[in-house]
């Protein structure tokens, strides 16, 4: 098993799907934070329908953040409740 990081695209949408949901603690604050010193104030990430937990765990994580500014589920061409579209605050 390899332990090297793996490296991003910081494109604004962050897809959940891939990852463990222990490693959503650190992940989603790291790109988050990333993305906002690109200069990207909208990102979406994709946690997808099913059961809702791990929405949940998603819309957790942002209440905790200071440098988000609002977040909601996006539309149904964006993924609808399949994602949430997060908009930081601008630096």
């Amino acid at each position: 098993m390899c332990d090297e990081p793996l490296e991003l695209p910081i494109d604004g949408v962050l897809d959940l799907h891939t990852f463990s949901p222990k490693d959503l603690k650190t992940l989603i604050p790291d790109y988050l934070e990333e993305c906002r010193a690109r200069g990207i104030c909208e990102v979406r990430l994709i946690h997808g329908k099913g059961t809702g937990a791990l929405r949940e765990s998603v819309h957790a994580i942002l209440k905790r953040r200071d440098d988000v500014e609002t977040f909601y589920l996006a539309d149904p061409v964006r993924g609808g409740w399949g994602a949430t579209v997060v908009e930081l605050k601008r630096r």
